[in-house]
């Protein structure tokens, strides 16, 4: 054959194929047109784009690669043809390899024969030739069409002028389809944060609200291992909280100092750190062998660390910038609900502190009472206390004396409480340190009221009933330093006693009035402090004195014992519901019907 007759077999060859391509492209356009104007799904305009191109040339390898413009880097969308993991990996920077080169000078690139182009990257062996068309949208690169064939020379220049042709207009459509699951995409996220944020700031246990966030990021991101690390008290390292891998909670011991690995430079710099491939990182840590990429982001509360979010996975460059925006915008509200959990831990673990310190306290101040009612001849004792809260500020005692005397105490400190409670003890010991002189009632509170004077504390102050009982005599002596006055039951009525007197610990000048009674059997005395008057019930209602007169005269003939808790069942029947405002307590003494001479 002539060389004349194979120009012209060549021409009428190409002659051919452009008559077939021109043929399809008026209704290749039209189906062009149809893609972008009503797909706005990305994954199917890539795959109705690749369908489209299959119509034009019959490919058997083909990719789209999307232009990543803050790493300048084409990154596999679609593909056919590639090994999964090769397209998943691979990264192509621009104007490296053929289709870094299409991007770069925006504009076609066809190479018959790729062995014999300089800087070929072969992602799959044994192709030959190439055409690589890149997506230009308003003048701005976004991605590009690359088609390759295991035989030299298999793209004409009719393909590429067709496809450049399909390529403009299919970049609209890629590019729409790109912003619009974008949108998509930020939006479902905003609402997922949203819906998170709520969610964490109502765990105040610090335990579940780990494992919360640990699920609940893996809806934003699936990651393969996760961990919560905190700063510690002295903000000097990350310890371990929580960790999950693949899928199942671990428990990881080893701290990390501020400013090493990943993880201590994110926490010391304040700032969210992206490493695409840890082993190029030398700030890396190599704590876990399959880790390949790994997301950092700082737990930020008021300006301080607090902690951070560890994310790691196997596969390299995994994580990208829009993760590192979720989780950055999502650790704000995290270092809320974590600070506000470990605060409501640290409140939970005082109270418990403080519930077992009052419990000791309580037990500790109900032993400080008579552990039981002295035993004498001539007179029955009974008494009862009531604190308002977990301890209290009323008192009562009963001190021996000599000759078959008795002291009797009845006390109200001023406030409720612990304070309350530590200044009864106070009294309580002032009390006993001057017993062993035995003091008559008037006498016994001026030495009080003396020794308080000596250690006085502001606002604290004690209303006490002191009295003497003599067994012999069977005879009482009474002083009041500002309790409710004392009913003495006598021949069949109620009288008032009429001692009062100034609290203790306010005025140092202070005297007391002394009263005796000569008592005979069924005599009764009842002393009582202003908690068992100023309970009120659901109205406001106080139980009152005339209350307390009338069940003490109704009851005069029973034991000493059935008077106080005849009294003590009124008050709470009268106050049932309302919390009781003030500590309660109740003496009473009672001369027997049948004495007997003391020895």
């Amino acid at each position: 054959m002539t060389a004349v007759s194979a120009d012209i077999i060549v021409a009428v060859d190409t002659l051919a194929i452009q008559s077939e391509l021109s043929s399809k492209v008026e209704p290749l356009l039209l189906e062009v047109a149809d893609v972008v104007n009503t797909t706005l799904d990305l994954d199917t305009t890539l795959r109705r784009v690749a369908e489209l191109v299959r119509k034009v040339i019959d490919y058997e390898i083909f990719a789209i690669l999307l232009l990543n413009e803050r790493a300048q880097e084409l990154r596999f969308r679609f593909q056919v043809g590639y090994p999964k993991h090769v397209a998943d990996r691979i990264r192509i920077k621009v104007g490296e390899g053929i289709t870094g080169r299409a991007a770069q000078q925006r504009e076609p690139v066809l190479v018959a024969d790729v062995k014999k182009e300089d800087g070929y990257i072969e992602a799959v062996p044994n192709v030959r030739s190439e055409l690589a068309i890149p997506l230009i949208v308003k003048n701005r690169v976004i991605g590009v069409i690359d088609i390759e064939a295991r035989q030299p020379g298999y793209f004409k220049e009719e393909h590429k002028r067709l496809l450049t042709l399909i390529a403009s207009r299919m970049a609209v459509g890629i590019e729409n389809a790109r912003l619009y699951t974008r949108t998509t995409r930020q939006a479902r996220t905003l609402l997922l944060l949203n819906e998170i944020a709520r969610e964490l700031t109502s765990i105040l246990n610090l335990d579940q609200l780990l494992q919360r966030i640990a699920d609940l990021v893996s809806r934003l991101i699936d990651y393969q291992m996760f961990s919560i690390l905190l700063l510690d008290a002295t903000g000097q390292k990350l310890q371990h909280r929580f960790a999950v891998r693949f899928h199942e909670n671990i428990q990881l011991k080893h701290d990390i100092p501020l400013g090493r690995g990943v993880v201590g430079y994110a926490a010391q710099q304040k700032q969210a750190v992206l490493v695409p491939d840890v082993s190029r990182d030398p700030r890396y840590i190599p704590l876990n062998p399959e880790t390949r990429s790994e997301l950092v982001v700082p737990l930020i509360y008021k300006n301080k660390v607090i902690g951070v979010l560890d994310l790691e996975h196997t596969r390299r460059g995994f994580f990208n910038e829009d993760h590192k925006r979720t989780i950055t915008t999502l650790a704000a509200q995290i270092a809320i609900a974590i600070e506000n959990a470990q605060l409501y831990e640290e409140i939970a673990s005082q109270e418990q502190r403080l519930e077992r310190d009052l419990a000791l306290a309580r037990e500790l101040q109900f032993r400080l009472l008579p552990q039981a009612p002295p035993k004498l001849a001539n007179l029955e004792v009974a008494a009862k206390f009531l604190p308002a809260r977990a301890i209290g500020g009323d008192l009562y005692d009963f001190l021996d004396y000599s000759l078959s005397r008795l002291g009797i105490v009845i006390g109200d400190v001023s406030g409720k409480g612990a304070p309350a409670a530590i200044y009864a003890a106070l009294v309580s010991g002032i009390l006993r340190s001057h017993a062993p002189i035995e003091p008559g009632p008037a006498e016994m509170l001026s030495a009080v009221n003396n020794s308080l004077g000596e250690r006085r504390i502001d606002a604290q102050f004690v209303s006490i009933i002191y009295a003497v009982w003599d067994e012999a005599r069977r005879t009482l002596q009474v002083a009041n330093s500002g309790l409710p006055r004392p009913i003495y039951c006598h021949d069949g009525k109620v009288e008032i006693i009429e001692a009062t007197g100034l609290p203790l610990g306010l005025f140092d000048d202070a005297e007391y009035d002394e009263f005796t009674f000569r008592a005979k059997p069924g005599d009764m005395f009842v002393f009582f402090s202003d908690g068992i008057l100023d309970a009120r019930n659901a109205e406001g209602e106080l139980f009152g004195r005339q209350r307390v007169e009338q069940i003490v005269a109704r009851c005069a003939g029973r034991p000493a014992d059935y008077v106080v808790d005849c009294l003590f069942k009124a008050v709470e029947e009268h106050a049932a519901g309302v919390e009781a405002f003030d500590d309660q307590t109740v003496v009473a003494i009672k001369v027997k019907e049948s004495p007997t001479k003391s020895k």
